[in-house]
């Protein structure tokens, strides 16, 4: 399971540079935890990171590479993905009734975050090219594959694990200042969580062609 270690150092500041890109998953992380807090942002992130160790598992046992080859399961992966974003861009749009002064939505359950979060990970096909594209650039072709991929996609969702929870961190210091806005300043902005996902969705549409 130990990973090559001339390629480590590679390895690391190549998923660096990948989770430090603006993406789908740190858009939405940051718009939940904005508006409901650190606790929902990271039970997000908990559902963001078991949609990685799904793509990660499927990688160590060669079917990630049998979805990106089926030309129409990507699609419907993709645009499955992209619908998602969308319903969740209306979700956040229509909001729920407000529990008082300055409320912009009632927090969903943490199991519904996490699922939320999941949901979304797992129909982003740039997660699964990931795993595919990049794992076998970084690993000895002399050595078993399976083990080396496991150990490098446990050092990436380490990794992806700091950053979301950082973004987290971040995002919800602006919560309670939203709590404290009126019902027409939180419906604005409120809206304005509501078209950042939809433009995420149209960016996943647009980076994920072929």
């Amino acid at each position: 399971m130990t990973p090559d270690p001339a390629h480590l150092l590679p390895f690391l500041l190549a998923i660096l540079l990948i989770e430090l890109t603006p993406g789908p998953n740190m858009g939405y992380l940051a718009i939940v935890a904005g508006r409901f807090g650190r606790p929902a942002g990271f039970a997000t992130i908990a559902g963001v990171t078991a949609g990685l160790a799904f793509y990660m598992l499927l990688s160590v046992f060669g079917l990630t590479e049998v979805i990106l080859r089926a030309a129409w399961l990507y699609s419907l992966l993709r645009w499955a993905g992209v619908a998602y974003l969308l319903w969740l861009a209306w979700d956040t749009w229509r909001g729920e009734t407000p529990t008082g002064p300055g409320d912009i939505a009632v927090e969903p359950s943490r199991y519904s975050l996490a699922w939320r979060g999941f949901l979304a990970n797992v129909l982003n096909p740039k997660a699964a090219v990931f795993y595919i594209a990049l794992l076998p650039g970084f690993t000895d072709p002399a050595r078993p594959f399976a083990g080396q991929a496991l150990g490098l996609g446990l050092i990436h969702i380490a990794v992806a694990l700091a950053i979301h929870s950082a973004i987290v961190l971040a995002a919800a210091r602006a919560s309670p200042l939203l709590a404290r806005l009126s019902d027409g300043e939180g419906a604005r902005v409120r809206a304005a969580f509501a078209i950042a996902l939809a433009l995420i969705a149209v960016w996943l549409a647009w980076a994920t062609r072929r």
